[in-house]
């Protein structure tokens, strides 16, 4: 029995499930004309203007930015600071036009086509083309909503960093409904190909990654172990780690990743900042991943509150029919862990690492 399945039961109360509220514009005629002014395009560059003066104190300017750096710094201000958690911006694409990085990402379906500069000292929410007019034939902007991808038996991601505190928040929240779901569910949990909390943090997701590839039974054992206060060696011991053929995969993982290598040239950090962790790379960019956590179902990213509850709610979700777990959920808890190590009850937040 897992440290999880020890819990106690916190409240009977019905999870809060976050929906994604419909986006709703009105278009008034005008009385004398069918021509019409594009508010919205007004608008975004109005915003636009605005949000150069501050995005300009956020942005490390300096050296030029790679289309990679670009995109991730892009990704990680619009989530952190312009939609703090309402939604999730996903990254599609970077491409040069002329002296900036037109950075194209989606959010909650709709595309937005942005702007940053390639010292990324400046971004532009919204390219306005002077050939284009603001004038419009009064159609409508589109009206897109989210919806959480639907399977037989969902495909759960999440990404972390290891010691991150949001990270670590989101850890203790998703692992009651993992035990819950156990086989229901395909979950795997990953890690954000940057680190950002020094050497402690790659050597532990690497000692992480071979406990789950070659001793996963164990796995979450020492997972819930860890998260109590992040010391590695008295979970190894108490869970019963082979702490030997753990060894032998962190050099194999290290050769093969070139981590420690990298970690020690600084020319490889991103923006000249952090270290990679590249054994998830290519899961970081196929889902637009840019800090910690990051929830993937189905292949797309999904916003949730933190407390198991709030997880069982997204998770359930995803199921084209949902299982009695969904519908019992009697003993999972609707409380919020707090960000860090240990398991102290906390309030909801929805910031994160990156």
């Amino acid at each position: 029995m897992t440290h999880f399945e020890k819990e106690e039961n916190h409240g009977h109360e019905h999870p809060e499930v976050k929906e994604h509220s419909e986006v709703k514009e009105h278009h008034h005629a005008h009385k004398k004309s069918k021509v019409k002014i594009n508010l919205w395009k007004l608008a975004t560059v109005v915003l636009a203007a605005i949000l150069i003066v501050v995005i300009s104190l956020q942005f490390t300017g300096g050296k030029e930015l790679t289309k990679e750096e670009a995109g991730i710094q892009t990704l990680q201000f619009v989530n952190q600071n312009l939609l703090q958690g309402q939604a999730i911006a996903k990254l599609e694409s970077v491409t040069e036009e002329g002296d900036l990085y037109n950075v194209k990402l989606t959010i909650s379906g709709q595309e937005v086509n942005s702007y940053v500069t390639k010292d990324g000292e400046l971004f532009f929410p919204q390219g306005i083309k002077t050939t284009e007019s603001l004038l419009t034939d009064g159609a409508s902007q589109p009206e897109p909503v989210a919806e959480v991808v639907k399977s037989n038996k969902p495909v759960v991601e999440l990404f972390v960093m290891s010691h991150c505190p949001y990270g670590t928040q989101a850890e203790k929240g998703i692992l009651p409904v993992v035990n819950l779901f156990g086989d229901k569910i395909d979950f795997d949990l990953k890690f954000v190909y940057y680190a950002m909390h020094g050497r402690t943090e790659v050597d532990e997701e690497m000692r992480q990654v071979c406990i789950k590839d070659e001793q996963s039974n164990l796995y979450y054992d020492y997972l819930a172990c860890f998260l109590e206060d992040g010391d590695f060696d008295r979970c190894l011991t108490k869970v019963g780690v082979d702490i030997a053929k753990v060894n032998t995969c962190v050099g194999q993982l290290d050769a093969q990743y070139r981590i420690i290598e990298n970690y020690n040239d600084k020319s490889t950090w991103l923006s000249g900042t952090y270290p990679l962790f590249d054994v998830h790379k290519a899961d970081n960019e196929r889902y637009g991943v840019g800090g910690s956590p990051t929830l993937v179902i189905n292949g797309e990213q999904v916003s949730s509150a933190r407390s198991p509850a709030a997880y069982l709610a997204t998770i359930c979700a995803a199921f084209n029919e949902a299982p009695e777990e969904c519908t019992n959920s009697e003993g999972v808890s609707t409380e919020t862990y707090s960000p860090g190590f240990g398991y102290e009850i906390g309030a909801a937040t929805a910031a994160s690492c990156g």
